[in-house]
């Protein structure tokens, strides 16, 4: 089946606004459900006791500007 996009959201935010989303979300997944929230777009999901937990450092290079920059994912997964 064909990856199905539930929600996504990209903006440019200080140091200390990342780190103060990323806690609230560590509080929310300990919790065992998140709510996701921009704009009118909102979503809540049950995160199990248990998931898979990936962290990823990639280099990426832009094909257009040729442009450098890394990018940091923290990533759960579990089955439906």
């Amino acid at each position: 089946m064909p990856e199905e996009q539930l929600f996504k959201t990209e903006e440019r935010r200080t140091r200390a606004d990342i780190a103060d989303a990323l806690v609230d979300a560590a509080e929310e997944i300990e919790a065992g459900t998140v709510q996701l929230g921009s704009g009118t777009d909102r979503r809540s999901v049950e995160v199990p006791e248990e998931a898979a937990f990936e962290v990823e450092l990639e280099r990426m290079t832009d094909s257009e500007t040729g442009e450098v920059y890394l990018e940091l994912e923290y990533e759960l997964s579990w089955t439906e």
